[in-house]
């Protein structure tokens, strides 16, 4: 085996070697170190487990390979088959039968398991009208078509209507735009163009932002409406087959979603900040701030393409170009077109499946996993292809309590409902048992999709190390090398490193509540890179698409089991939490760089700017026959002090030194219980109970999704932001804010070295 892993390395090597010629020495030398490296593991023997006690250790590691023989992909198969078989978005009867079974099966395995509902708003669409009504006239289809092999597609009225959750209703006319993907980028460039959307319907491309900045930044800009589409060079023909035949999205695919303003809160858009009980008072829906301010309407590139051919005006810029047989022009008009539509605002009850397994020795202390099964059609890959990953994780461990193998803490295991309108179930159940979660939860374990390919894991860096050593002994079932090796060799082949790191989290799943509103450390885990398709949130996202083309073998699905399954079992018996700081560290200060270069970078540019400016007024002063644009000089950058973060982060470092250095093992049961309370709750002390400006539901000050970004994540986010919006009076004050938030995390951790 050992040598197998090191001739897949070396083939990989080999694979490569084309693309390799093209790179550095310094790059070649790398990667062949890393192989080096592998061989040394292969060798040597399994890498130390972080917080295990010397005689605990191999226990532990018994215990994972028992949990591994237990666990069978065809289960996985089969309740794919189950829970994907029929429609079940948000309302629907099939939705909450699947949590009905899902608590069912729980339940069979030892769980104490129970169903808490929330009462939320969840719009269907009643009227979907979309016109071309100049130069020439077209009615939108905005239908998807059954496809020959796949029956459930053929489910007609069961299947939702394509629409954008959270839209407002709308009956408008104007002139059409095209503003490429309409992010903050492509305002700057329609503004040199001289064009402007306001009073006008922009029509924007899928991808380069999440959908709910779109029609957000329309709104900004004065456009009274937005269409968003897949264009095929992002989705569709141009990346390859089109599904039946290939996996890729079909000409009448349409990707639904929500545009709810879930940067300035996700959950349910009646009730922020507290759960939607059945009695919760609730907003006024005309002022809830989440709600879209104009109408949005997703299509397909089969109803965009006479809408955008019948656009005039300057060339879209090549950048912009898609993969339609037409030029891509601009507008504004002669096309115009007619949106129309209206929604039924209901409450609908989201059902969340709350199971647990106490623990033998910290029944108080909860490791806690979740993926949601809600759908906006069948959901076979998204999410269900990782809630039945997570449904096996935890069949395989009841089976380990039922042979007497008991956690030490608390397992919670949820299947969340109504994450595909806006996360909704997963923050109502937060917002609801928030100070109860502060207390117990050691650290929450999040997935959803899943499919063939590389492991991708995000989260708290305090949890990096213990991440990556599960990486190291979790194997790839394609390539036979661990999933941290896989993962780094691809890394190398592109410009990375070899290092394991976390990305940091922004947004997008049921892991948000947790880490960005009650601080509580989490991870965001799963497996994809080769498993592409245009099947996502359309109804083509089914079990015959998911075998064919996603995960055939469920082979990853039952690796996401083993990955996760070792992060639970490791924080559920751990004798001293696997949560390192010298990374942490490393990470942040990183961050403190980043936006001191940021403030540095903007200052010197205006710099040369203005240089440039009162060059040009000289000369043209000396000789004023010479004839030039005379750009206007900018205001001057201040620059900020940073000493605040840079004195904290410096203090830091000794600490954690000291608490890096030290065998916290060795310690007494008494001072262990003490400084794994510390370790539990160390996330939280990096909040601040004000929150973001201007979005006081974010309360943690390292990672929050982008205000202009949606699911992109902003570090230091407070202080990143003031930079970039050139507001400098508040990126002074978020510096201190900041640097007292690192004051207060210090204190804290410098509690493990005084035990």
């Amino acid at each position: 085996m050992k040598l197998h892993a090191i001739f897949i390395h070396f083939q990989l090597f080999k694979k490569n070697a084309t693309f390799l010629s093209q790179k550095s020495t310094i790059m070649k030398q790398r990667y062949l170190s890393l192989l080096f490296s592998c061989a040394l593991c292969f060798t040597y023997g399994q890498i130390g487990i972080t917080g295990f006690k010397s005689e605990n250790a191999s226990k532990q590691l018994a215990l994972e390979a028992s949990f591994d023989s237990k666990l069978s992909a065809e289960n996985l198969d089969q309740w794919m088959q189950i829970l994907s078989d029929q429609p079940h978005y948000v309302g629907t009867e099939k939705g909450k039968q699947n949590a009905e079974w899902i608590a069912k099966q729980f339940k069979s395995w030892g769980y104490q398991t129970k169903i808490e509902s929330y009462d939320i708003l969840f719009p269907y669409p009643k009227i979907r009208s979309l016109k071309l009504t100049a130069p020439t006239v077209y009615n939108a289809k905005l239908t998807a078509v059954p496809v020959e092999g796949d029956p459930y597609t053929a489910q007609g009225d069961a299947l939702l209507p394509s629409y954008n959750a959270f839209s407002r209703d709308g009956n408008i006319e104007a002139e059409l735009v095209f503003v490429n993907y309409g992010v903050p980028s492509d305002y700057e460039e329609l503004e040199k163009l001289g064009i402007d959307v306001k009073g006008k319907i922009v029509i924007a491309k899928y991808y380069g932002s999440w959908r709910g900045i779109k029609p957000k930044l329309a709104a900004e800009k004065g456009a009274i409406g937005c269409i968003i589409y897949s264009d095929p060079k992002d989705d569709g023909f141009v990346r390859g087959d089109v599904y039946p035949k290939g996996a890729f999205k079909n000409k009448t695919g349409v990707q639904r979603g929500s545009v709810m303003d879930m940067p300035l809160y996700p959950g349910d858009v009646l009730t922020p900040g507290y759960g939607a009980t059945k009695n919760a008072k609730r907003l006024d829906r005309s002022k809830a701030p989440t709600i879209t301010k104009i109408p949005v309407l997703p299509i397909s590139y089969e109803d965009a393409e006479p809408l955008l051919k019948a656009l005039e005006g300057a060339v879209a810029p090549e950048a912009w170009k898609g993969g339609l047989p037409i030029t891509y022009h601009i507008g504004p008009g002669p096309a115009k077109v007619h949106l129309q539509l209206e929604f039924d605002w209901q409450l609908k009850p989201a059902y969340n499946v709350i199971a647990k397994m106490k623990g033998t020795e910290y029944p108080d202390q909860w490791v806690m996993r979740g993926n949601h099964h809600d759908a906006w059609v069948h959901g076979a890959n998204d999410p269900i292809s990782g809630m039945v990953a997570l449904m096996e994780e935890a069949r395989a461990i009841g089976a380990l309590v039922k042979e007497g193998k008991k956690p030490k803490r608390t397992l919670v295991y949820c299947a969340w409902d109504a994450e595909e309108p806006g996360l909704i179930g997963s923050t109502e159940w937060v917002e609801d048992h928030k100070t109860e979660l502060q207390q117990k939860t050691v650290a929450y374990i999040n997935t959803d999709g899943n499919g063939r390919g590389f492991f991708n894991a995000g989260g708290s860096h305090t949890l990096q190390s213990m991440v990556g050593e599960v990486a190291q002994q979790v194997k790839d079932p394609q390539k036979k090398v661990s999933i941290a090796t896989r993962r780094s060799a691809r890394n190398l082949l592109y410009g990375g490193t070899e290092s394991f790191s976390l990305y940091a989290l922004g947004s997008g799943s049921d892991y948000t509540p947790f880490i960005q509103h009650a601080g509580i450390a989490s991870l965001n885990i799963g497996f994809s890179g080769e498993n592409s398709g245009g099947e996502y949130h359309t109804i083509y996202d089914t079990y015959p698409h998911y075998k064919r083309f996603k995960d055939p073998g469920f082979v990853y699905g039952i690796t996401l089991a083993k990955t996760a399954g070792r992060i639970v079992l490791r924080l559920a018996n751990a004798d001293v939490l696997p949560f390192e700081f010298v990374q942490w560290q490393s990470t942040v200060n990183t961050y403190i760089e980043e936006v001191i270069k940021l403030n540095n970078t903007m200052r010197e540019a205006v710099q040369k700017h203005n240089e440039l400016v009162d060059k040009n007024a000289f000369e043209l002063a000396a000789d004023p026959t010479k004839t030039f644009v005379k750009p206007q000089r900018k205001d001057a950058i201040p620059y900020l002090d940073f000493s605040p973060l840079q004195n904290e982060i410096t203090a830091l470092n000794t600490t954690i030194q000291k608490i890096s250095s030290t065998d916290l093992t060795k310690r007494t049961t008494k001072d262990l219980e003490i400084i794994n309370g510390i370790l539990m709750h160390a996330e939280q002390s990096l909040t601040n109970s004000t929150g973001l400006p201007r979005r006081s539901w974010y309360k943690h000050q390292i990672y929050a999704p982008g205000f202009y970004t949606g699911y992109g994540v902003k570090t230091l986010p407070a202080v990143r932001e003031a930079i970039e919006q050139k507001d400098w009076k508040e990126a002074q004050e978020q510096i201190h804010v900041l640097s007292k938030t690192l004051e207060k995390f210090h204190k804290h951790i410098k509690q493990i070295i005084t035990r």
